[in-house]
């Protein structure tokens, strides 16, 4: 099995489908980096994470930074994007991910890598001509195993 693996998402639909994949491809507890620009998409890859875990909706936590989606799986959603470093302990992220039951998605985790667990899958959203570009690596044999549940469902 590859280290990582690329999927080309032609628009909005198609990040919220790869990641609605992704989602039945975790078996919590995980944690998902989720990188890219500003407007790349990770709200929307989180949004089919969550429908895919029998969540309705989640909504972007910028302004809260942390949101717990409760449910037979259960969903930590955070966004770092308005944290600077002397703040980041305030928070209670690394609390929050250390021992989190189901599966957790953190938005712009590459500014604060040392608040990810060892075993994470690290999914980057790049412009990629009219689309976007996901790209999905492992780190770490149980994120290696959601990879290969991924790669094997659209058939790689």
């Amino acid at each position: 099995m590859p280290e990582a693996l690329a999927w080309a998402l032609g628009d909005a639909a198609a990040t919220g489908a790869f990641g609605e994949a992704l989602g039945r491809a975790v078996d919590p507890p995980a944690c998902v980096l989720l990188r890219g620009g500003l407007g790349a998409g990770k709200t929307t890859l989180a949004q089919g994470v969550g429908r895919a875990l029998g969540h309705g909706s989640l909504t972007s936590p910028t302004f809260a930074l942390l949101m717990e989606h409760p449910g037979a799986v259960p969903v930590l959603h955070v966004d770092l994007w308005r944290l600077d470093a002397h703040e980041l302990p305030g928070v209670g992220v690394e609390e929050a991910l250390e021992g989190w039951p189901g599966v957790s998605l953190v938005e712009w985790g590459d500014r604060f890598p040392h608040v990810l667990p060892a075993d994470h899958l690290d999914v980057s959203l790049a412009d990629d001509g009219p689309g976007r570009r996901a790209t999905v690596a492992a780190r770490g044999p149980r994120s290696a195993a959601a990879l290969a549940r991924l790669a094997a469902a659209r058939g790689a």
